[in-house]
C-alpha cells in the first residue's frame, strides 16, 4: 500500500497582522531548507509547471508581506499564502495555511501537503526529517498543535470526514506547554521538550506505516496515554 503523508500546525483565535505572519512564514521556510535541497526554492502557482519555475518567491519578510498582504489573499483578518518548490513536475511539495485571524470559528494552519512518492519522498518520508518539519513549525508558528503522519493511519483512526486537529496521534506529534504536561511514553518514543514552546513526540525511528501492525498498536497505545492525560481534544482559543 502507497501511503500518502503530510505534516500540518494549528492553533485558534490568535489575531496577527500580516507582517508578523509574513516574519513566521519567512521563519518556517529558512528552517525547511536545510531539510532537503528542493526546499530551497519555493514559487507561486502559475498555469503551467514551466511558467510556475519562474514565478520564484524570495523568502524574506518584506516579499512575503506584500505576497500575503494581496487583496486575494486577505479574508476578513486573515492572510493565506500557497507556494509549492520541486525540481520537476512528478515530485513538488507544497505549502498552504492561513494565519492572523481573532476567529474562533475555524483554526489557523501551515500545512505541508501530500508526500507519496519518488526520490524526494525517499528522502523526506523518515523520522529525522519530518520531525525537523514539526520542530520548524513549532519553532515559527507557536502552534497549539502540530503533526506529521499518513493520511491512511488518520482515517484508520478518526472516523469524522473532518477530523479535529489535535484529536489524534500521529508519527511525529507536537504539544505546546499551555495544552499539558505529556505523560511517561513507552519505548520506541522520542520526546523531547523544545524550550518557552512546547513538546515534540517522534513514535518511531523507521518509517511509520500502518501496513505494520506494530506501528499501529503503539499509536493506539500513546493515544490512549495522551487521551488520558487531557493532551488530545480541540482547539481553543489561543493559550487558554
Amino acid at each position: 500500500m502507497k501511503e500518502s503523508y503530510y505534516a500540518g500546525s494549528y492553533w485558534l483565535a490568535r489575531q496577527e497582522p500580516v507582517e508578523a505572519c509574513a516574519q513566521r512564514l519567512a521563519d518556517f521556510l529558512q528552517q525547511l531548507g536545510p531539510l532537503e535541497p528542493t526546499w530551497n526554492r519555493w514559487h507561486q502557482a502559475a498555469a503551467s509547471f514551466k511558467k510556475a519555475r519562474q514565478r520564484q518567491v524570495q523568502p524574506d519578510t518584506t516579499t512575503l508581506a506584500k505576497l500575503l498582504g494581496k487583496k486575494s489573499n486577505r479574508f476578513g483578518d486573515s492572510s493565506s499564502f500557497w507556494l509549492w518548490a520541486g525540481e520537476n513536475e512528478d515530485e513538488t511539495s507544497g505549502i498552504d495555511g492561513h494565519c492572523g485571524s481573532a476567529s474562533t470559528r475555524g483554526a489557523s494552519m501551515c500545512i505541508l501537503n501530500s508526500l507519496t512518492s519518488g526520490r524526494v519522498a525517499e528522502r523526506v518520508l523518515t523520522a529525522p526529517v519530518l520531525t525537523g518539519v514539526v520542530r520548524a513549525m513549532a519553532l515559527a508558528w507557536e502552534p497549539e498543535v502540530g503533526l506529521a503522519t499518513s493520511q491512511e493511519h488518520r482515517n484508520l483512526t478518526v472516523t469524522d470526514e473532518f477530523p479535529e486537529p489535535g484529536t489524534f496521534v500521529g508519527w511525529v506529534m507536537y504539544f505546546a506547554h499551555f495544552r499539558g504536561t505529556v505523560p511517561p511514553l513507552p519505548a520506541p518514543v522520542q520526546v523531547e521538550h523544545l524550550p518557552d514552546r512546547g513538546t515534540l513526540i517522534t513514535l518511531t525511528p523507521e518509517k511509520f506505516t500502518v501496513s505494520n501492525p506494530a506501528h499501529v498498536a503503539l499509536a493506539a497505545d500513546v493515544q490512549a496515554r495522551l487521551q488520558d492525560a487531557g493532551l488530545l481534544r480541540p482547539l481553543r482559543p489561543w493559550g487558554t
